[in-house]
C-alpha cells in the first residue's frame, strides 16, 4: 500500500461549513464519508492538508476526524491520518484531541446544539 494526500482546500471546498449535511455546504460530516472512511483501509497513511482554507469550525473537525474514531478504533485512526498545517499548527492538536475523546462523547454534540 501506500500514502494518499488529501487537501480540504484543493480537494474538497475552501469555505468547510459546519457538522451536518443538514448544517449546509460542505460539512465534517461530508469530508468524512467522502475522504476519510473510502480511502481509510486502502492506504498506509491518509495526509490530510489542513492549509488554504479560510477556516475550520470546531464542529467540522470533530465530526470528520472524530466522527472517523468512531467507526474505527482511535489507535487505527491516530496511526492512519497524519497532518499538515503550517497556517494553524495549534489546529492539530485540537483535531487529534477529538479523536481520543470521540468515543467518550465529551465533543460530540447534538445537531440541536451546533
Amino acid at each position: 500500500m501506500s500514502n494518499k494526500t488529501i487537501s480540504i482546500a484543493s480537494d474538497f471546498t475552501e469555505i468547510p461549513g459546519a457538522r451536518y449535511y443538514s448544517d449546509g455546504d460542505f460539512p465534517g460530516e461530508e469530508f468524512r464519508d467522502k475522504f476519510l472512511v473510502p480511502n481509510f483501509d486502502k492506504f498506509d497513511k491518509l495526509i490530510i492538508n489542513l492549509d488554504g482554507t479560510e477556516g475550520i469550525a470546531t464542529s467540522f473537525s470533530e465530526e470528520a476526524f472524530g466522527g472517523l474514531a468512531r467507526i474505527y478504533p482511535e489507535n487505527q485512526v491516530l496511526e492512519k491520518l497524519e497532518f499538515i498545517s503550517d497556517e494553524e499548527p495549534d489546529l492539530i492538536k485540537e483535531i487529534k484531541k477529538y479523536i481520543i475523546e470521540a468515543r467518550t462523547g465529551k465533543n460530540n454534540k447534538t445537531s440541536e446544539s451546533t
